[in-house]
């Protein structure tokens, strides 16, 4: 044991650390015996164990001092843990239907423990690999995404609670540095850390080295990632941090969380979407060409975005008298000044969406952490293949975002040929 009370687990010792913590121990009904315990973190920083017993069962999650993925070379603050924790409480007080509850937290431990979301759940990205339509997806995302970021904004907070609650995040920095590296700055120079599909996207990660006003672009998107406190944000909403079933979504590892532009966590969300409709020809086979599949694809983007602007606006309605300071009802006074400023917010944070959508699209093609969806296509030019189509809309999205007036042009943009 370190002397600031951590200690990496193992199997052997998280058994013991179970069998002293009275909250865990009597979620298994205090029974130890033919105790389950599997380690699956197939992630980029973090222990995970899944421990299933007689009489129940839990997630145990522990962050380490360093980014898994690459090793101690590249270190890591493990207080993460605790912004993980809290975020996950509020969330799931502002949106319990999609938000798994937390049993245990051991800060000196950074360690966690959660609902077990048992099978048949499983990550979104691997359904969406795998072919899966899941009919409720964009109604669940789109009311996480609603409820989460209105309630944490000054559209529902006085200045002092906002204030107080940004105070309280800035102390995650290390996550969010890490963010501003590697999607904000890596993919835009030569890094040790980036890596695409070689030969075949070598011109084509030069050539977002090469785009002055790519760069442009990207640098106002991190300014705003940086300077904009606007809501309590997920910071990490991709497939791959999203648990499904045709009938339940659940959001997990909210880590990377801080109080950010509500538009990096819809257009996360919408560009793992899109990296998803472009991987599909790599997966398609004789037997299923993944056409439609595709069009389900495409309906599910439009409408969470259409379903998000509609349940976020029915809030800020339902609450406009209410204790938010972002607009004082004493002076947005009447029905055509509320709607102007709805209308000015909302195409703001579409704007948002799509350019941060477009950045963590991009950054995972040419930088440092890729996603499976392409990566599990076996034949290297056929991967390259997507992923060139891919970055050229994320190209192209990044650059003319706000020439967009609607998602439907968005998802019509997607479906041109691309050069």
């Amino acid at each position: 044991m370190a002397s600031d009370g951590f200690r990496p687990l193992d199997e052997k010792f998280l058994l013991e650390y179970l069998k002293a913590t009275p909250v865990l121990a009597e979620k298994l009904g205090n029974q130890f015996e033919d105790l389950q315990i599997k380690e699956v973190g197939d992630g980029n920083l973090n222990f995970v164990y899944i421990v299933v017993g007689r009489s129940g069962s839990f997630v145990i999650k522990q962050a380490l001092p360093y980014i898994r993925c690459i090793g101690e070379s590249w270190p890591m603050t493990k207080e993460r843990a605790y912004f993980e924790a809290r975020t996950l409480r509020e969330h799931r007080r502002l949106c319990p239907d999609q938000t798994p509850e937390v049993y245990h937290f051991d800060r000196a431990m950074c360690l966690i423990g959660m609902r077990y979301i048992e099978p048949p759940h499983i990550i979104l990205r691997k359904g969406l690999i795998a072919g899966k339509e899941y009919p409720l997806l964009a109604e669940h995302m789109s009311n996480f995404m609603a409820k989460t970021l209105f309630f944490s904004s000054l559209l529902y907070l006085t200045t002092t609670e906002h204030k107080h609650a940004v105070a309280e995040f800035c102390g995650n920095v290390e996550l969010c540095r890490l963010t501003e590296q590697v999607v904000f700055s890596d993919p835009y120079k030569v890094s040790q850390y980036n890596h695409w599909t070689s030969p075949y996207l070598d011109s084509d990660a030069e050539a977002v080295r090469q785009d002055n006003i790519l760069k442009l672009e990207v640098a106002e998107l991190k300014s705003k990632f940086c300077e904009r406190t606007q809501a309590l944000i997920h910071g990490d909403l991709h497939t791959g941090s999203i648990m499904v079933t045709s009938k339940s979504t659940q959001v997990i590892d909210p880590e990377f969380s801080f109080y950010g532009p509500m538009g990096f966590d819809v257009g996360a969300f919408i560009g793992n979407l899109i990296l998803a409709y472009f991987a599909q020809d790599g997966h398609a086979n004789e037997g299923n060409d993944r056409k439609e599949y595709k069009l389900w694809i495409l309906k599910t983007i439009e409408e969470t975005w259409n379903l998000f602007h509609k349940k976020f606006t029915a809030l800020w309605d339902e609450h406009k008298d209410g204790p938010g300071e972002a607009y004082l009802p004493e002076i947005y006074n009447n029905a055509e000044l509320h709607l102007l400023a709805k209308q000015k917010y909302m195409e703001d944070v579409f704007h948002d969406s799509l350019g941060f959508g477009a950045a963590k699209m991009i950054r995972r093609i040419v930088g440092v952490a890729h996603v499976e969806d392409f990566e599990s296509i076996a034949e290297p030019e056929k991967r390259a293949n997507c992923e060139r189509q891919a970055l050229t809309f994320a190209k192209l999205l990044l650059k003319e975002r706000r020439r967009f007036k609607s998602i439907g042009e968005v998802v019509s943009a997607i479906q041109q040929p691309k050069s």
